[in-house]
Parts: structure tokens; C-alpha cells; sequence
């Protein structure tokens, strides 16, 4: 029989297993991975961003907070995204340890996720914080209120270029001029028979039923054609209503055909005749048609008087006064338009010329008596012109000359 001892020798003792950890070497091994990837990811994106910058150059600062902001909620739910990818095949139970990505709540998710209308509330923010900081910055310095920000969301109104659009206007009336003195030159001719032609134009005009543009740029195409060009008494209606038929085709979305300037003329000239005169005078005047129209400061002004209806059409008949007297040639069409406001409101007994009126007609009262003395003394002498005092007659423009007519004569007694 074998000793005890040995029989404990030999006997084989169970073998020991290690736990397992392979489980946790992959996860591990497959988010450093990741969190590399995701780095490099970044990285390029980054670096993407930083060359389209450099590329495109310095934003502006409403583009660059709308830039910010944007890329921030992308920014962000990209890495919500790609660290849900990572985390959701690892978390299993609460005893794995986390990859290290802040816990995101439900409330921060909604408040950073990508919104369609962000941009659309940050642009609007931007611009009335940027037109706020204008008017803030100009009420120190200046007595005028800047009407064109009233107007910034209206595109109709373009009031971001109507300044420079009216500096250009007041820049180029004094090249499309005619001469004041240039009835001197003309042989056969006189102011009075001017006047004559004109309110027959205006008569024409009125039963077309054409744009007040269409009747200053025709009065302006004829004076400066005359300027450089001797007209007999013949050819004179010819001139005329060639400058209208001009003007017309210029302004007018829907001119009226040449057999209807026929017609009004008496039938007194050939289409031939017109056309072959509306060649020659457009290359007398070098083919300049863009005249500063005296209706476009008078909309300008209005706009600092709140549109006033009645200040306005009795400003139109004033206006029109200065196409049949030869006086107004030297006076530019913004003085005149200007002028015109001024008499008007003074007839209605409006407030004073404040200092909107002065900044947006670009004249004082001071510089405006000149033109007003010529219109009253105009309106002072009898009527000469009968088709533009019938045309403003009419219950279509507020009786605007009776009203003038009226007021001249109340005034006129009070002096005398």
C-alpha cells in the first residue's frame, strides 16, 4: 500500500482561469480610434472654414454673427451624431465607462439643433439694431430725420441707393441745360410764340393722357434743340411735336402711334417729315434723354411733408407755369420743384419749412425766393396760357388753379 504523502503529490490540482477582459480591450481600442477620427474630421472642417475665409476675405458683421451662429448648431449636431454612433454599441449596462462626451439634456438638443429661421431672425435683429445705431448716431449731430430708414424692408423704395440716386440727379441738371438767352439767335422767332407751342403741348399731352415726365422732358428736348439750331416760324409746330413724340417713346410704357401726333397736328405733316425730324434732332442733342425731371424732386420733397395731397397738385400747377414762361430756363428743375412746394404750402397755410423740407429738397427758404417771386408774378397778371389754367380746372386736380386764382386775389387786395 502506497504512503498518503504520495498520493497527495500526484494529484492534479484545478487549473486557474483569469477573468476576461477581452470585452473591454475592443471597446476601448475602437473609441480611441474614433475620438481620432472625429478629431481629424474637425480638424478639416476647420481648416476648410479658415481657407474659405482667407479666400473670400473680411466679412461683414452681419454675415459673420449669421455665419457664427449657424455653424455653431451644425457643429453641434454633427458631434451629437457621430457620438451617438460611437456611444450606442458600447453602452450596455451603467458600469461602462463613458468616452467622455458631455451628457446632452433634451432642452440643450432643442435650443442648439439647426433652425430654418434662424437666419431669418438674426438678419432682422441685425437690421433694426443697424438702423437703431444710425438714427441714434445722427440725431447727435443733425436736426433732419432720416425718412429713407422708414423704408429699408421695401424694395420698391431702394432706399439704400436714393441718396446717391438724387446727389447724381443734382449733379446732372445743370448739364442738361438750355441756354437762357437763346431765343437772341433765332430770327423768326419770339418768346411769346414759345409759350403758344407749349400750352398747345400741354393741351395734347392732357388728351393723351401721357406722364407729367413725358411733358418736361418733351418742353426740355425743344429748348435745347433750339439752343443750337435756327427754326423757322414754319417748322416751329414740327419741333414741337417732335419733342413730344420723343419724349413719349422715351417714358411712356405705352406711346401713343405717329398717326396720332399726326392727327393733332392737322394733319399738317407726313409720318416721313416726323421721322426724318426726330433723327435730326435726337442728333443734335447727342442722344441725351436724362433729364433730371423736376416730378422726381417734388416726389422727393413730398416725402418730407407726409405725402400731402393738396400741397402736392397745386405744386404740379406751379411747376407747369415754369414750362410756359421762359423766365424758369435758367432756374434747374430741383429749384423749381422745391419752390413750387414752398408757394403751395404757404397757400394752404401749412406749417414752416422745417428742416426735413430743407435736407430733402436740398434748398432754404432763403435760396427759394427768387423762383417763388417768379411764380407770383406770374400768377399775378392775367391768365395767358388757357389750356394749362383748364387743365388744372378740372375736378381731376382739385381745382388747383381756381384755388391759386382765389388766393392771388384775396392777397393781392390785402396789399393794396
Amino acid at each position: 500500500m502506497l504512503p498518503t504523502n504520495v498520493n497527495k503529490k500526484k494529484q492534479v490540482q484545478p487549473r486557474k482561469i483569469a477573468p476576461l477582459r477581452a470585452p473591454m480591450v475592443a471597446p476601448r481600442d475602437e473609441n480611441v480610434a474614433a475620438t481620432k477620427q472625429l478629431t481629424i474630421r474637425e480638424g478639416a472642417l476647420n481648416n476648410a472654414t479658415a481657407v474659405t475665409q482667407k479666400k473670400f476675405g473680411v466679412v461683414t458683421r452681419k454675415r459673420a454673427v449669421l455665419m457664427d451662429r449657424t455653424n455653431v448648431s451644425l457643429k453641434q449636431n454633427t458631434v451629437n451624431e457621430q457620438t451617438n454612433d460611437i456611444i450606442k454599441p458600447i453602452i450596455k449596462d451603467e458600469n461602462v465607462i463613458n468616452l467622455g462626451f458631455p451628457a446632452v439634456k433634451s432642452k440643450e438638443k432643442h435650443e442648439l439643433s439647426f433652425d430654418p429661421t434662424l437666419i431669418t431672425t438674426a438678419e432682422s435683429e441685425i437690421y433694426e439694431s443697424e438702423i437703431d445705431r444710425k438714427r441714434s448716431k445722427k440725431q447727435k449731430t443733425q436736426d433732419w430725420e432720416d425718412l429713407d430708414a422708414d423704408d429699408f424692408y421695401d424694395p420698391m423704395m431702394i432706399s439704400e441707393y436714393a441718396v446717391d440716386i438724387f446727389k447724381y440727379l443734382k449733379e446732372l441738371e445743370t448739364e442738361i441745360m438750355p441756354k437762357p438767352d437763346y431765343m437772341s439767335s433765332q430770327s423768326e422767332l419770339s418768346w411769346r410764340m414759345r409759350g403758344i407751342l407749349v400750352d398747345w403741348l400741354i393741351e395734347v399731352h392732357h388728351k393723351f393722357r401721357l406722364l407729367p415726365e413725358t411733358l418736361f422732358l418733351a418742353v426740355n428736348i425743344i429748348d435745347r434743340f433750339l439752343s443750337v439750331r435756327v427754326v423757322s416760324l414754319v417748322k416751329l409746330q414740327l419741333v414741337g411735336i417732335t419733342g413730344l413724340f420723343i419724349a413719349a417713346k422715351y417714358e411712356e410704357l405705352l406711346a401713343p402711334s405717329i398717326k396720332n401726333f399726326i392727327y393733332m397736328a392737322d394733319n399738317g405733316y407726313t409720318e416721313e417729315e416726323i421721322l426724318k425730324a426726330e433723327r435730326y434732332v435726337l442728333t443734335t442733342i447727342d442722344f441725351k434723354l436724362c433729364y433730371p425731371n423736376p416730378m422726381n424732386f417734388l416726389r422727393r420733397s413730398s416725402k418730407a411733408d407726409n405725402f400731402d395731397i393738396q400741397a402736392r397738385t397745386v405744386a404740379k400747377y406751379l411747376m407747369e407755369i415754369s414750362l410756359v414762361d421762359y423766365k424758369f430756363l435758367s432756374s434747374p428743375p430741383s429749384m423749381i420743384a422745391a419752390a413750387a412746394l414752398y408757394l403751395s404750402r404757404k397757400m394752404l397755410n401749412r406749417a414752416e419749412w422745417h428742416a426735413n423740407l430743407t435736407h430733402y429738397s436740398q434748398y432754404t427758404e432763403e435760396e427759394l425766393q427768387h423762383c417763388e417771386n417768379l411764380m407770383l408774378q406770374y400768377l399775378m397778371k392775367p391768365a395767358k396760357h388757357e389750356q394749362l389754367y383748364k387743365k388744372y380746372a378740372a375736378k381731376r386736380f382739385m381745382k388747383a388753379s381756381i384755388f391759386v386764382e382765389d388766393w392771388i386775389a384775396k392777397n393781392v387786395e390785402r396789399q393794396q
